[in-house]
């Protein structure tokens, strides 16, 4: 279990208990005795929580924290299967795909990786909205990041943070904004895509076989996919 995967673990678990007790982000400082801020930053998986400041949020909701240990990469499987037991609607709707989609610039742009695989309906996990964009068009994409607080991963220090906004730049195409996580694959020109509807929206995504053979994270989650699936006799 790497470090980044458990900081992205314990934000999506307070931010699922804050839901479902229906509290707001502010709501749920003030009961914990921290500031939104901090709250919204551990919850988008930016801040490693201390054990205390966790234990203070969880308190807040009448819970508390356990410890487990699993195989390593078990909870792919899990989440995989997870997925496949819900119909894809759902799984769109949980990602509130179309509202970040509507905030991106008015570039060219088409869906990619693991959002790809999910709108053709695989049920692979996503953590982000992934996009293939040229690089003519990076200025404007920069553009866009610097109005939407933008901040760029930094894998030395395993955070959002702390490094130049650009696509030019050194470093993974992987940034947070005000809107969501986004990751992008830097390109001459566009994939060839095909066009998937769902609730009378339209997306273009690049095709799976496609996605197989040029998405390496992508791939590796469908393979898990096809995997689980001979496993169970499906």
């Amino acid at each position: 279990m790497s470090p980044t995967r458990l900081v992205s673990l314990l934000g999506a678990a307070v931010r699922q208990q804050r839901n479902l007790r229906d509290l707001s982000q502010r709501q749920l400082a003030e009961l914990a005795g921290v500031t939104q801020g901090a709250v919204a930053h551990i919850e988008r998986g930016e801040r490693t929580p201390s054990i205390p400041v966790l234990e203070r949020l969880l308190a807040a909701m009448d819970l508390q924290l356990t410890v487990g240990v699993e195989p390593l990469d078990a909870h792919l499987d899990a989440r995989i299967d997870d997925l496949a037991a819900r119909p894809i609607a759902e799984r769109i709707a949980e990602l509130d795909l179309g509202r970040l989609l509507d905030q991106l610039p008015d570039l060219p742009q088409v869906i990619t990786g693991s959002t790809a695989a999910l709108l053709q309906g695989a049920p692979v996990p996503v953590d982000a909205l992934e996009i293939a964009l040229r690089w003519q068009d990076s200025k404007q994409f920069t553009r866009w990041l610097e109005a939407n607080y933008g901040q760029r991963w930094n894998a030395r220090w395993g955070e959002f943070g702390g490094v130049w906004l650009e696509p030019e730049e050194p470093g993974e195409h992987r940034w947070s904004t005000r809107h969501g996580e986004i990751r992008a694959t830097m390109c001459d020109e566009l994939p060839a895509t095909i066009e998937v509807r769902h609730d009378g929206r339209g997306y273009q995504v690049v095709p799976l076989v496609e996605l197989e053979l040029t998405e390496p994270r992508a791939a590796e989650l469908l393979r898990r996919h096809r995997a689980r699936q001979l496993a169970s006799g499906g």
